[in-house]
């Protein structure tokens, strides 16, 4: 690990609050211990206001520069950070597995997704589009265009350390806007890499001292960015509690949020239903990440003729798992994030049969050799009913609640009646069922798949959700607009001024 930490420029102590080209160290620091061994990995130095003041400063001085250059060349920039990216990967993915704890193979997979995100950023650099509209006023000419906002304000979770935030950082970058990132305090090692990588690239082209910022701490820090007006626009990946805080204080001063919160994710197995499909889809749904995926899945909501097929094979591939040390690619599940995270597992199961339900596939907490950190947990697979307590809240771990249906439009409304609307699927061969799912009376989320789990995105496609999931969109599509002011245009190239509603003056 540690030639892989010298190589992205990552020291015991590290500075944690950076424009690009500088940095600072405020003598105060944030550890970051692996949930892998429990060791310490480093430090990085907490932001002061000071030093955030600083910060924006310098940022709303690049922004002023930033969004004059044309579009392509910022693209080109982008371009350049995604090649760096490709010489980094092996790094920076066995850096996101051991802070974070996700498996080695997840890691990689999270910087070629960065990578992606790049990719499809150089393409949207020319293709900001505008629309051209036809007047009611004769020789008068309409049309919109779309300018920056100025700084994008990014805090991220600490499941996605790096990926979320390049969703959000190279479309603003490509759309003329500068950002000041925070990550998690779990997982702040990460955040220092990713600008390391960066800042060469930024270097190499004569950018500007802060068009990429990062600020590191706890919520005080977060609250800095929220409170903030030079900041237009807040995007907040996180629980449904912290959205709605910095939804409310950024709503306060008439700024924007874009919020990426919790979900509550469910996949329909109907009667018709591939097994193959459903054992794939709901395994790696529950499982992957230790659980901790905002898509992860959370429900079975099965078909009562399928329901003890279904818990029959899905218990016995659980005994299959294997459960340990991430960076080790023959392990399917790595640990929790923390001891918190572990509390608050242990919890879940216990009020899930408080409730009346019964634990189908015991849970528990793992010791001995290899387990040290004490993050290692067993999935686990609980029969509960939807409307329990604990099932409508989104408990970070890897249990998975199973319930049965009769009919689709029961199972749709089940799927449907949880404070969260982020992903959902049908595992389905019946067209009239998937389309039925897919239709306006169906899923009301803002992912719903068919014949795939509720996990993963492309970054193709936009992602969010609703309800307490916060309605935002991140990545593809047209997300883009998100990080952009509409404006619209007319010009008159006649001699006169003609008035609306056929108002005149006479002089």
């Amino acid at each position: 690990m540690q030639k892989f930490l010298k190589k992205l420029g990552l020291k015991k102590d590290n500075a944690g609050t950076s424009t690009g080209l500088k940095s600072s160290d405020s003598g105060k620091y944030i550890e970051s211990y692996s949930p892998v061994d429990g060791k310490l990995i480093g430090r990085v130095s907490v932001t002061t206001a000071k030093e955030y003041k600083k910060v924006i400063k310098t940022a709303k001085k690049a922004f002023s520069t930033w969004r004059t250059m044309p579009a392509p060349h910022r693209g080109e920039i982008v371009r350049q950070y995604g090649n760096a990216l490709r010489e980094n990967k092996e790094a920076l993915g066995q850096l996101v597995s051991y802070e974070m704890g996700k498996s080695l193979q997840e890691g990689y997979g999270e910087v070629q997704e960065m990578i992606d995100i790049c990719d499809f950023a150089v393409g949207l650099s020319r293709q900001l589009y505008g629309l051209t509209m036809h007047s009611e006023r004769p020789s008068h000419r309409m049309y919109e265009q779309w300018h920056p906002l100025g700084i994008v304000g990014i805090i991220s979770a600490f499941n996605f350390p790096v990926a979320v935030w390049s969703w959000n950082s190279m479309i603003a970058l490509v759309c003329g806007d500068v950002s000041v990132w925070k990550a998690s305090e779990k997982t702040p090692l990460c955040s220092v890499a990713c600008q390391n990588i960066l800042h060469k690239v930024l270097k190499d082209n004569n950018v500007p001292e802060g068009v990429s910022c990062i600020i590191n701490g706890d919520y005080k820090v977060g609250e800095m960015m929220s409170t903030d007006k030079n900041i237009p626009l807040v995007s907040a990946t996180g629980s449904t509690r912290m959205g709605k805080i910095v939804g409310a204080t950024v709503a306060a001063r008439m700024g924007h949020t874009l919020l990426e919160l919790g979900g509550n994710n469910a996949i329909i197995i109907t009667e018709s239903a591939d097994m193959n499909l459903v054992l794939t889809g709901a395994l790696f749904g529950a499982v992957g990440t230790c659980g901790q995926r905002c898509t992860s899945t959370r429900r079975l909501i099965v078909h009562e003729s399928r329901y003890n097929e279904v818990k029959t094979k899905l218990a016995k591939a659980y005994g299959q798992l294997r459960i340990g040390n991430p960076l080790d690619e023959k392990n399917h599940v790595g640990p929790l994030i923390d001891k918190d995270s572990v509390k608050g597992y242990l919890a879940a199961l216990k009020a899930v049969e408080k409730e009346g339900g019964k634990v189908l596939v015991e849970g528990g907490v793992l010791k001995g050799k290899g387990y040290e950190s004490g993050c290692y947990v067993k999935p686990a697979i609980a029969e509960a009913k939807n409307n329990f307590k604990i099932v409508q809240h989104e408990t970070f771990a890897p249990i998975v609640y199973i319930m049965k249906y009769k009919t689709l439009d029961e199972a749709i409304a089940m799927q449907n009646d949880v404070p969260q609307g982020l992903s959902s699927a049908i595992m389905t061969t019946n067209l009239r069922e998937a389309e039925l799912f897919l239709a306006a009376g169906g899923s009301d989320c803002g992912i719903a798949n068919v014949n795939i789990g509720t996990s993963g995105a492309e970054i193709g496609g936009a992602f969010g959700g609703e309800k307490d999931t916060g309605g935002g969109r991140e990545s593809g599509s047209d997300s883009w607009k998100a990080y952009m002011r509409r404006q619209t245009n007319t010009i008159n190239y006649s001699t006169e001024l003609p008035l609306a509603q056929g108002i005149k003056f006479d002089f």
